[in-house]
C-alpha cells in the first residue's frame, strides 16, 4: 500500500468545548462581561479615582476600540515585526499597510491562492482593508471566561483564550508586566486570588524554566476540565496506531491500521537543527512545555506555554502546537515538528502513552506510539 500525504488538513470533531465560555466578538461587551458578578459601579468609581481605570481598558483592549467597529469572530495576531497588508492577495500587490507586532486584526475570508507560494497558500482578507498572507498572522479569537472558584486541590491546566495577555508578578494591574502569553498557550493553575482593592479575579501559575509565580487576570484563561484531557481512540489497539511524517512534503499522516484519521501540513526542522529521520515513538509527553535554548538574551528562543507536546526523541524533537508562526509547509523549526494547536491536541491526546490530566509530564520508555520520518513518499 502507498500512504499517501495529503496536503488538506482534516478537520474533525476534536474541538475544545465552549460551555465555559463567553464567546464575544464586540469589544464594547468585554468590559461588561468579564466580571459580572464582582465589578459594579462602585468598582467603577473606584477604579477611576485610583487611576487604573486606563490600566484596566488597555489591559482589555478598549484603548484602541474603534467606534462603529464591526462584530468580528475570527481574528489574527501579526506575530512578526511587519505585516504587509495588499491591495490584492499577491506578494505582487500594491502595498496598503505595515502593521508591528501583536496587532489584532479582522479576518473576513479564507482564500487559497494556488500559484501565490507554493508551500503555503493561504491568504487572509482583513476587513475592508486589503489581503495578508497567513504566515506571520495567527488565527486568533476573542473568548472572555468566567473565573472558577472551586478549583481543585491539585494544579489544573488552562489555556490562553484572547490573542495575548500581559503576565504580571502580582495579582493586580498594578504589578509590572514581565511578558505576554499568546492565545492556545497552555499553564497550570494553582491557585485563584481576589484582589481585595478592586475586586478582580487572578489565577496563579508556576512557571518551572524560570521558577517564578506568574499572575493572570481570570478572564484571559480556560480552565481545562479533566474530561476533555480523555484519551481520544482509546478502544483502538497501540499497535494499530501510527504516525507518518514526509519532510519533503512537509505533512503528516496519523493512522489507525491503513486508515487515515488526521492529516496536516507541518514545519520540520532546518538548516543546523534538521528534524531526525528513522523509527521513533512518542513515550514522553507534557501538555505545556515552556521551550527555549538558552537563559535570558542569550536565549535564541524562548516560548513558554508551548501546548500538547509529544516527544519522540530524547533530544527534544516533539510534535507541538504553534503560536510564534502560522507558516506550514516548509522547513522553519529547530528540529520539532511544528503544527497547528489542534492537530498538536489530537496527537497528545490520540497517541500512547496517555498522559493523566494532573500530571505535567510522562516519561515511559518503550512505550508510545510508532512514528515514521522520511525524507520523501516511502512504499509500505
Amino acid at each position: 500500500m502507498t500512504k499517501i500525504v495529503a496536503l488538506a488538513v482534516l478537520y474533525l470533531k476534536y474541538e475544545r468545548p465552549k460551555n465555559t465560555q463567553y464567546e464575544i466578538s464586540s469589544p464594547h461587551l468585554l468590559f461588561m462581561k468579564n466580571l459580572p458578578s464582582t465589578f459594579t459601579r462602585r468598582d467603577f468609581l473606584k477604579f477611576s479615582a485610583a487611576g487604573a481605570l486606563s490600566l484596566l481598558f488597555a489591559e482589555l483592549g478598549l484603548d484602541q476600540v474603534y467606534a462603529g467597529a464591526p462584530p468580528l469572530q475570527k481574528q489574527g495576531r501579526t506575530t512578526w515585526s511587519s505585516l504587509t497588508i495588499y491591495d490584492k492577495p499577491s506578494f505582487n500587490g500594491t502595498v496598503l499597510h505595515v502593521y508591528g507586532r501583536d496587532v489584532v486584526l479582522p479576518i473576513t475570508e479564507e482564500l487559497i491562492i494556488e500559484d501565490a507560494q507554493a508551500y503555503n497558500p493561504i491568504w487572509y482578507r482583513i476587513g475592508d482593508e486589503g489581503f495578508a498572507h497567513s504566515a506571520y498572522l495567527q488565527p486568533v479569537y476573542t473568548s472572555y471566561n468566567l473565573p472558577v472558584h472551586n478549583l481543585p486541590e491539585r494544579k489544573v491546566l488552562a489555556e490562553v483564550t484572547i490573542p495575548f495577555v500581559p503576565v504580571r508578578l502580582g495579582a493586580s494591574y498594578f504589578y509590572k508586566q514581565k511578558l505576554r502569553y499568546y492565545y492556545g498557550t497552555t499553564h497550570w493553575v494553582d491557585k485563584i486570588i481576589q484582589n481585595e482593592n478592586d475586586g478582580t479575579y487572578w489565577y496563579r501559575i508556576f512557571d518551572r524554566q524560570v521558577k517564578t509565580y506568574f499572575f493572570l487576570p481570570c478572564y484571559s484563561l480556560r480552565i481545562i476540565p479533566d474530561e476533555e484531557l480523555a484519551p481520544l481512540s482509546p478502544k483502538i489497539p497501540p499497535e494499530d496506531k501510527s504516525i507518518f511524517v514526509d519532510l519533503a512534503a512537509q505533512t503528516m499522516v496519523a493512522y489507525e491500521g491503513d486508515t487515515p484519521v488526521m492529516t496536516s501540513r507541518i514545519a520540520s526542522g532546518w538548516g543546523n537543527t534538521p528534524t531526525p529521520t528513522g523509527e521513533f515513538s512518542t513515550y514522553h509527553k507534557a501538555p505545556s512545555v515552556h521551550m527555549t535554548d538558552g537563559a535570558g538574551d542569550a536565549a535564541n528562543y524562548d516560548l513558554p506555554g508551548v501546548p500538547w507536546v509529544s516527544f519522540f526523541t530524547g533530544n527534544g524533537d516533539s510534535f507541538h502546537g504553534t503560536y510564534w508562526h502560522n507558516d506550514f509547509g516548509d522547513p522553519r523549526s529547530h528540529g520539532c515538528v511544528n503544527t497547528p494547536d489542534n492537530v498538536a491536541k489530537f496527537i497528545y491526546l490520540w497517541s500512547n502513552p496517555t498522559v493523566p490530566p494532573d500530571e505535567d509530564y510522562l516519561h515511559l520508555p518503550g512505550q508510545g506510539t510508532r512514528v515514521t520520518i522520511v525524507e520523501g513518499n516511502i512504499e509500505s
